[in-house]
């Protein structure tokens, strides 16, 4: 008797729009970033907006302010990194209600707004610890929840509350510092207008990537049984041999090899081959 799976089918259409808010548990930490954010005064970002009436709409400052906060609260600084989260983060795609706005949109609304995303940071973190809040994600709140009573134990002195205030200032400044670090790197890296996770062209569109993803399975299993029978096994053994778990193919470059190399291990062309076309 055939083993019984569960259902799956990835091609499966919904039938229904699904809700957004039936992707996370309700205490998750995007619903609290995105609450408080509703609830701050943003007109410093969206005056700059206003003043502008042609081009195509910008998206929505609450949804990108959302977004970034989120990002920095749980440690991805890098705008190529948001990004990727944006298309593959249930979190993200959250806050965002399914808009996708590239790295280059993410890496300018943090540049030009920078100033208005430090204070509304230090905001979203004073009413965390307001709130009771120990950590907010990966950032941790030093601070004393102040209680409605009258103990002196329970106060908090005016010199304490400045105290805790520029150390607040502080972390922000930290984290919006390694996302620009984090931006500036990777357009050295990749180059201003490349995410560097890009596909190779032949590899991005699924009609011909699934046609040399075949070809690259045929020429590994093909190479298995050549190597079989140089090993001295008989023709039936080597028909059946396999490629190693292991075995890698390059789709742009099928002769190249994993060679060791002043960087690391990386992909090479046997220099046998790069004899022949210069001959």
């Amino acid at each position: 008797m055939a083993k019984t799976y569960r259902p799956y089918c990835p091609d499966q259409m919904l039938l229904l729009p699904p809700s957004l808010q039936d992707w996370l548990p309700e205490n998750h930490l995007s619903y609290f970033v995105s609450d408080v954010i509703d609830n701050l005064d943003l007109s410093a970002i969206e005056s700059v907006y206003e003043r502008e009436d042609r081009g195509y709409p910008p998206y929505h400052p609450h949804m990108m302010t959302k977004v970034l906060v989120y990002a920095y609260c749980v440690g991805v600084f890098s705008s190529r990194k948001i990004q990727r989260h944006l298309i593959e983060d249930v979190a993200f795609r959250v806050l965002a209600a399914g808009n996708q706005p590239d790295f280059r949109t993410i890496s300018d609304f943090r540049k030009i707004h920078h100033e208005a995303l430090e204070d509304l940071f230090q905001q979203v973190l004073r009413l965390a610890m307001k709130a009771g809040a120990i950590k907010l994600g990966r950032v941790a709140l030093d601070g004393s929840k102040v209680k409605a009573n009258a103990s002196r134990h329970k106060a908090m002195s005016y010199g304490r509350m400045k105290q805790e205030e520029r150390a607040l200032k502080e972390e922000v400044r930290k984290l919006l510092a390694q996302a620009k670090m984090a931006d500036e790197e990777e357009d050295r890296r990749y180059g201003k207008d490349r995410s560097g996770d890009e596909l190779p062209e032949e590899l991005s569109r699924r009609e011909t990537r699934l046609k040399l993803i075949r070809e690259a399975k045929r020429a590994l299993e093909q190479k298995a049984r050549e190597e079989a029978s140089k090993d001295g096994k008989d023709e039936d053994d080597a028909e059946q041999a396999k490629p190693e778990e292991k075995a890698q193919y390059n789709f742009t470059d099928p002769e190249s090899r994993i060679m060791k190399g002043p960087d690391g291990f990386v992909p090479s062309t046997p220099k046998l081959r790069l004899k022949k076309f210069r001959s």
